[in-house]
């Protein structure tokens, strides 16, 4: 009863077509991954490579917070574990990779950039 007769729309205007029309509309996103990768992906990385070099460096007598935070000084280094003395006479192995902060046996702390 209600139902009103469904027509194609006419040909209008004639829209650009080919390759230029698709790099048009592919431009923003584009531009949206290259802002992502310079404000989020890039800085994560280096922090990333910086926290790793930081592992790798820890040597007997540093001080280390864990990621159970554990705070303690470092006995031995082996190549994936780190002995962290957290008390006197309480020693626990701990996996290098959950090591979060490390300060040199000198106590001096290099400056962040």
């Amino acid at each position: 009863m209600f139902a009103t007769p469904a027509y194609a729309q006419a040909a209008g205007a004639a829209a650009p077509t080919g390759g230029m029309s698709f790099l048009i509309q592919m431009v923003p996103l584009i531009a949206i991954f290259v802002i992502f990768y310079f404000l989020l992906i890039r800085p994560q990385q280096q922090r990333m490579k910086k926290h790793r070099a930081m592992i790798d460096a820890a040597r007997k007598g540093d001080q280390v917070v864990t990621g159970g935070g554990l705070v303690g000084k470092v006995t031995k280094v082996d190549d994936a574990f780190v002995e962290v003395e957290i008390a006197a006479n309480v020693r626990v192995k701990v996996v290098k990779a959950t090591l979060s902060d490390i300060t040199p046996a000198g106590g001096a702390r290099p400056a962040n950039d």
